[in-house]
């Protein structure tokens, strides 16, 4: 019999999907509210730091979604298995991204704070189950 202990892919891959997907959302709310903050002070030409401060949160929270959908899935063998759980969690960072927009319009910047913390223990929250499930 083995010392290792036993994997189980279905939470890796869930545990790695809500990693990502939490960590994403988080960073795509956290880029609407500093916009959102910045809008109510200053005028457009002072603030925009690239040609679209919104759309290059989003692209960052993608690209942290896929990065760490990639790496708290590598318990899994299969690279196809690991690619399609870093896509699906791009997809769910915009997800919890775009719901951050009517969060922002119904309960303002107390609202979006509420939701940029659930997002991170999301993220938080599926890294320990992606962990648990590959042993370590």
């Amino acid at each position: 019999m083995s010392d290792a202990p036993a994997k189980d892919p279905l939470a890796i891959g869930l545990g790695a999907l809500a990693t990502g997907a939490g960590v994403g959302g988080a960073t795509a709310t956290l880029a609407q509210g500093v916009v959102a903050i910045l809008r109510e002070r200053l005028e457009p030409a002072y603030y925009s730091f690239v040609g679209d401060d919104l759309l290059a949160g989003l692209l960052a929270g993608v690209v942290l979604a896929a990065t760490f959908g990639w790496r708290r899935s590598r318990g899994i063998d299969n690279i196809w298995q690991r690619g399609v759980i870093a896509v699906l969690a791009a997809v769910g960072a915009i997800l919890i991204g775009f719901l951050a927009a009517p969060i922002d319009n119904f309960l303002g910047l107390p609202g979006m704070a509420v939701w940029l913390v659930l997002s991170m223990a999301f993220g938080a929250l599926g890294s320990s189950w992606a962990k648990r499930g590959s042993g370590l």
